[in-house]
């Protein structure tokens, strides 16, 4: 962000009403591109509706400015406010749509829109467009040229100094976690619709800031600043320079906006004809972008740049010790447990019940049926029948992140945490249902306090399991035994006191299983309560208090571990004995 200013130095070389008219326009696209970095750079949506919002906004501050007679700030309020219905609009109905089905959906309102402009000509004037708006006046001014130009960078600066304060924050992290894994974030407590949804009206808010500034500056509205050819050209700005940081947008936008008229201007006296060859042009050019710097012009420039590191926290951590309750009191009950897939009973009426303060182990061989199991409790898939209680409470096919804040958390069969985060983040991403900032919040930066004791109770955390010592480091530079140690750190910060371990031991070293052996033997005796299903019969048998053996979708045998290992349908169901 320090280096944000150079991006300005090309324009200082060009001559001054061209540098006024291009000074703008910057401020315009790179408000757009900055509406991506939201959508696409932290949340993973791509969308190809950003000039829709932007002429949403436009329109609506022509029509009331020059029908009604109404103020242009009365039109900034409506295009921003019908910026975000159209936003809500969309986003309700695609932004549960997974994988190419989002940026499809968000092609077909963007032409819709642009076809509906064009055609209502009583309304908006069809493709001649709506003509002589008020020019913007503030403090009895009018702002054009250099004032509207000043204004325009002013409002930008603004807006990356709010949407600085997101990635670092709460908000940010999760929009990290669900654009890399959505089951992940949602067993901490994200709600992934919601988010993703609150997400989509930032960004349509943000573009339709930029349309209500283009109206008025053009003071001339017509369809085609806002077509789908539009939209591909800020996303291709953001991509280009890196969606992923707001210098990346910055640097994107400023590259494109200088290469639009000069490409224009050249192209022809190169080809010896007139046409739209810029669009070519630009293809190359991002091709060769991603080609050469797949993160975008910033990630390749970054490197050049000296590398910081953020500073440990200081402030006081939110509780880690789970509240005390009764040893032995039953906290999660399971009872006849049901879910086929297909013709396949995975799971076939399987009851159990876990203790406060005890280790049960969940096993059985291979497609036992015990992942499965776990999911259903933990609300990652819907049962066909039975009830799951989590201290009294039905919580039977809830979501994982309405059942999460109850006191449950989960580690996965690999390890889901995020390398773009550091390991201190990586753990912090468990305190999300534990903390309250809003987007309005993070965004006027009266996030910082919170945040602060959200970064404390994380390293409280790291410390709990000895990852200290890398807080600060990217959490893909970790050992496979280091990452499941930092799944566990990150169940901690999240307050659960129910903690569902899935193959805790895989992949980890004998030594590690034994150190990871001493920590669940520690957590269960300071309150906590762990089911774990492993592979490793040693660490199971020599952790767990008691075994429930899974087969076939069934529950074959529950007990001691020395009592189930001399059950004979648990030696048939591992040894291929026969039952007498």
């Amino acid at each position: 962000m320090r280096y944000a200013w150079l991006l300005l130095l090309p324009f200082l070389f060009l001559p001054f009403p061209y540098y006024l008219t291009l000074l703008t326009f910057f401020a315009l696209s790179a408000m757009v591109a900055l509406s991506l970095h939201v959508l696409t750079g932290l949340a993973g949506m791509t969308s190809f509706a950003q000039a829709a919002f932007m002429g949403v906004s436009a329109y609506a501050t022509a029509l009331l400015t020059l029908r009604l007679g109404a103020s242009p700030w009365l039109g900034l309020l409506a295009g921003l406010g019908l910026s975000l219905l159209f936003a809500l609009l969309i986003g309700a109905l695609t932004v549960r749509l997974k994988g190419h089905f989002l940026p499809l959906a968000t092609i077909a309102w963007q032409v819709a829109l642009y076809i509906l402009a064009g055609n209502l000509v009583g309304l908006t004037g069809g493709h001649t467009g709506l003509t002589d708006l008020p020019p913007l006046r503030l403090l009895g001014l009018p702002l054009e040229g250099f004032a509207y130009a000043l204004f325009s960078l002013f409002l930008l600066f603004l807006l990356i100094g709010a949407l600085g304060n997101l990635r670092p924050s709460r908000l940010g992290r999760a929009l990290l976690a669900l654009r890399g894994d959505a089951l992940a974030a949602a067993s901490f407590g994200v709600d992934p619709a919601r988010l993703r949804l609150k997400a989509f009206l930032l960004s349509g808010v943000i573009a339709g800031l930029a349309g209500f500034l283009y109206a008025h500056f053009l003071r001339f509205v017509n369809p085609t600043p806002f077509s789908l050819e539009a939209s591909i050209k800020y996303l291709v700005m953001a991509v280009a320079g890196g969606v992923g940081s707001i210098p990346g947008v910055l640097l994107g936008a400023g590259l494109f906006t200088g290469l639009e008229d000069w490409l224009k201007d050249l192209l022809p006296l190169l080809l010896g004809r007139e046409g739209n060859y810029e669009t070519i042009a630009y293809g190359f050019i991002l091709a060769a972008i991603l080609l050469f710097a797949p993160k975008g012009l910033w990630a390749f420039l970054e490197r050049a740049l000296p590398a910081r590191k953020g500073a440990l926290p200081k402030a006081e951590p939110l509780p880690l010790k789970p509240p005390s309750g009764v040893r032995g009191e039953e906290v999660l009950r399971v009872e006849g447990l049901r879910k086929a897939f297909g013709g396949l009973l995975a799971v076939a009426g399987v009851s159990f019940a876990l203790r406060r303060g005890e280790i049960l182990a969940l096993i059985g061989p291979n497609g036992a049926g015990k992942s499965t199991t776990f999911n259903l409790v933990t609300g990652a898939i819907p049962p066909d029948g039975g009830r799951v209680f989590l201290f009294g409470r039905e919580v039977t096919g809830l979501p994982p992140y309405r059942i999460h804040p109850l006191g449950l958390g989960r580690t996965f069969q690999h390890p889901h945490l995020f390398p773009e985060l550091s390991v201190l983040e990586n753990a912090a991403l468990g305190t999300y249902a534990r903390t309250r900032a809003g987007f309005l919040q993070v965004l006027l930066g009266l996030y910082r306090k919170e945040e602060e004791r959200a970064l404390s109770t994380a390293y409280q955390a790291l410390k709990r399991v000895g990852l200290e010592g890398l807080a600060l480091e990217r959490a893909d530079r970790l050992t496979a035994g280091q990452q499941r140690l930092l799944e566990i750190a990150r169940l901690l910060a999240s307050g659960a006191e129910i903690l569902l371990l899935d193959e805790p031991g895989a992949g980890l070293r004998a030594g590690e299983k034994r150190e990871l052996a001493h920590l669940l033997k520690g957590l269960a005796r300071e309150g906590y309560t762990l089911l774990l299903v492993d592979h490793d019969m040693d660490l199971v048998m020599g952790l767990a208090d008691r075994v429930v053996v899974m087969n076939y979708g069934e529950k074959i045998a529950e007990g001691t571990p020395k009592e189930v290992q001399k059950n004979p349908l648990v030696r048939a169901a591992y040894l291929g004995e026969e039952v007498a």
